[in-house]
């Protein structure tokens, strides 16, 4: 029997590219550029990833597309003005790395204002022998501020309650199943946050939502703590109030122009940069690839999608 043509605009893992390749006749965009138009006809469905999209160009040159699966949650990269007129369904993995993107946010808390970068490097060069790590910050305690209290802002939350921390967010509307305190002015969020934490999707909605006047009411005692979209930070305004101590310091997971990020971070010691791997656990890949295969097969056969996006 035929296997089902389907395009892929990146590389999977080595275990969900095996089980694909079993099952489907796979075009690697990455690999087979020119054999995208001769076979675009046969094309019903994409499979790519949260930091590839799929563009407009390419949607626009399948004429039988029917489904895209993304191997990640945020979806601002697929444009939806090209999928929504056409009915292009469209299905992410959520739920499957809450958990470890909420560590990750509190991991980046915690070496931020603990200094555990630094401390590290302390205990391995020597300097210890000469004197102590100055004084850094208790987490314990501090104000946390959540800029979006979806799925992983509640975990952050959940985790900040073990911390014993106050508990703040700003969203569109205030949710009525916590008992948090909601801002729907973001300075004043930050205003009253030690640590603020970004965790909203990408997009045009969301674009530069942190900007200088954010950064400002944060102060010069706040943390920033970006695990979201690098979009979703005014960067030129945050490398300024990194340099000017406008902030004390922030802990990034995500970044502008990622992989190739501003190279002022790198000299900054009041900064801790992640490569953009909150979900990078052997345990959630995993996860997340067997998700995108099942919603892959809903697909073809005609039963409902497990995580349709809306």
């Amino acid at each position: 029997m035929t296997k089902p043509t389907v395009l892929m605009t990146g590389a999977y893992p080595d275990q969900d590219m095996a089980a694909l390749e079993k099952d489907y006749d796979i075009i690697k965009v990455w690999e087979q550029p020119e054999t995208v138009a001769s076979r675009a006809a046969e094309v019903r469905a994409v499979l790519t990833r949260g930091d590839l999209g799929t563009s407009k160009t390419l949607v626009d040159s399948l004429p039988n597309l029917e489904f895209i699966g993304c191997f990640g949650v945020g979806t601002d990269g697929i444009d939806r003005s090209a999928t929504i007129p056409r009915g292009i369904r469209i299905a992410n993995t959520p739920d499957v790395l809450t958990e470890d993107v909420a560590d990750i946010a509190f991991a980046l808390m915690l070496a931020v204002a603990r200094k555990v970068v630094k401390g590290d490097a302390f205990a391995r060069d020597g300097r210890w022998a000469k004197g102590n790590l100055e004084l850094v910050t208790q987490v314990n305690g501090k104000r946390l501020g959540i800029i979006g209290l979806g799925r992983i802002g509640k975990a952050i939350a959940r985790r900040g309650e073990a911390f014993n921390m106050p508990i703040s967010y700003f969203g569109r509307q205030a949710q009525g199943d916590v008992t948090y305190s909601y801002y729907n002015d973001l300075s004043k969020l930050a205003a009253s946050s030690d640590f603020l934490v970004a965790i909203v999707p990408g997009g045009a909605a969301t674009t530069n939502l942190v900007e200088a006047t954010v950064l400002k009411a944060l102060g010069p005692d706040g943390y920033f703590i970006n695990v979201s979209r690098g979009s979703v930070v005014d960067e030129p305004a945050l490398i300024e109030a990194l340099e000017n101590k406008t902030i004390k310091a922030a802990g990034l997971d995500v970044f502008w122009n990622e992989p190739n990020i501003d190279s002022r971070f790198a000299d900054m010691e009041n900064v801790v940069l992640h490569p953009h791997h909150g979900s990078g656990t052997v345990e959630t890949r995993r996860a997340m690839g067997r998700l995108v295969r099942d919603n892959l097969a809903a697909f073809y056969a005609g039963r409902p999608l497990l995580t349709e996006v809306k």
